[in-house]
């Protein structure tokens, strides 16, 4: 088990790069599946469970090529379906989540797809009624090896048809958008998620052949084509992470520029960190926060009643980023309400922040509120296990913050969303140490 050891209490300062778009690096690089031809993807981050699914592909016979750091050039004219029906692959497929989006190009190319029950986060239940309801509606025969643990779907022939999907599941409208655009006739997708990484998703597909029109709109319509062909495509910087390093200014009382954000695809998440009082400055295409001296104060409501920060589809609050939204609240003026609505076990972290001398009423499963400090008191050093991605991160960032020196055991979980971060934090004067043990 690896090991961060954090001293903290330390002012950063300087600039950070954001990663390429780990969310979207899945979807991309599933759909790369789609055609025979050469496609160069760009600016894809180097972390677990992308590295996962690279090496994933490659077993399934596509070819990968790396050019340079962040740059790969791939291809699948020969796909080894036989390897699906493999044992490896059950092993492999169970390791990561975003593995459920092989199945919609494979389906749609080869006319059947296979998959273990992924794995991912322990963060609650991550159904995959939508993927499948998906596919059946597309003519696809689905079937469940209960004992195995392993879905699939076969079809002779895939039909476009008209469907709403139960949820606006990201992963579940990408991999129906990846399957219809090989679809004979017209499919209408409605209630479909319209998220930046999904719009980029389309906007691939677009280049290589497929008619796809409502993108970044709720009502998707796709006509089917016979073949897509060959692109090149660059990530977004990783959304997720431009959150996390306002959080860690925030809380360390760091001057921090974070470069090249995109601005235009953050949707709300400048404003939300804006309501937690803290200071943003759009230059250009960077966000510069400026040294918080005096703290910050979380805004309240028109009528005085308490902030209350919640998860929704976009263009709503990202889930990904309500664990740093909770961080940062323990040091802000006032207090606010951070409700959780997609997962009922993402907030069990906290029992370690409030550990480390926070403030927070777990309400339930879902919700949390947080009386800030306002830096009256410092949080206090500890040694933790980081659960998840995004709880790990959040521990992070506390433990940078707090008085004296931490201990953070499972930071492979850090790791599967987050580029050499101790590197990068290092880099502007965080004092953290990789432990290998």
């Amino acid at each position: 088990m690896k090991t961060f050891k954090i001293e903290g209490g330390h002012q950063l300062k300087g600039a950070i790069q954001p990663q390429g778009a780990k969310n979207e690096s899945l979807q991309i690089l599933c759909a790369l599946l789609l055609t025979p031809e050469k496609v160069t993807i760009h600016n894809i981050p180097d972390i677990v469970d992308v590295n996962k699914l690279i090496t994933l592909l490659g077993k399934l016979g596509v070819k990968v090529n790396r050019l340079k750091p962040g740059s790969y050039q791939f291809q699948a004219d020969e796909v080894n379906m036989e390897y699906l029906e493999s044992e490896e692959f059950k092993v492999d497929g169970r390791g990561l989540r975003g593995s459920i989006m092989i199945v919609g190009p494979l389906l749609a190319r080869f006319g059947r797809g296979y998959i273990p029950k992924p794995g991912g986060d322990k963060i609650g239940r991550r159904r995959l009624d939508t993927h499948f309801e998906g596919f059946i509606r597309l003519g696809a025969k689905f079937r469940y090896n209960k004992e195995d643990s392993f879905y699939g779907v076969e079809a002779d022939e895939l039909k476009g048809t008209n469907m709403l999907l139960d949820e606006a599941s990201v992963t579940g409208t990408a991999n129906i958008v990846m399957t219809a655009v090989l679809a004979k006739g017209k499919t209408t997708i409605y209630n479909a998620a319209c998220e930046p990484y999904l719009q980029q998703l389309c906007k691939m597909l677009v280049r290589m052949g497929a008619k796809i029109s409502g993108i970044g709109s709720n009502l998707l319509e796709i006509e089917g084509v016979d073949s897509l062909g060959g692109t090149e495509h660059t990530m977004l910087p990783d959304m997720i992470e431009i959150g996390s390093w306002i959080g860690l200014a925030a809380m360390t009382k760091s001057e921090l520029t974070i470069k090249n954000v995109s601005w235009d695809d953050l949707g709300q998440i400048p404003n939300v960190f804006r309501k937690l009082g803290i200071t943003l400055e759009q230059r250009g295409d960077d966000i510069f926060i400026p040294e918080h001296k005096d703290g910050y104060e979380i805004q309240n409501y028109i009528d005085g009643s308490i902030l209350t920060v919640a998860d929704a589809p976009w263009p709503g609050f990202t889930p990904d980023l309500l664990s740093i939204v909770l961080v940062v609240a323990t040091q802000a003026r006032g207090s606010v309400l951070v409700h959780q609505k997609m997962f009922e076990s993402r907030l069990f972290f906290v029992d370690k922040l409030i550990d480390m001398g926070a403030k927070i009423i777990l309400c339930d499963p879902h919700r949390a509120t947080v009386i800030g400090h306002d830096f009256k008191y410092e949080l206090k050093s500890t040694t933790m296990t980081s659960p998840d991605i995004r709880a790990g991160i959040s521990l992070l960032i506390a433990a940078l913050s707090a008085k004296g020196t931490s201990t953070i055991h499972n930071i492979e979980q850090i790791d599967r969303g987050y580029e050499r971060i101790d590197e990068r934090l290092r880099a502007i004067g965080a004092k953290i140490e990789r432990i290998e043990s």
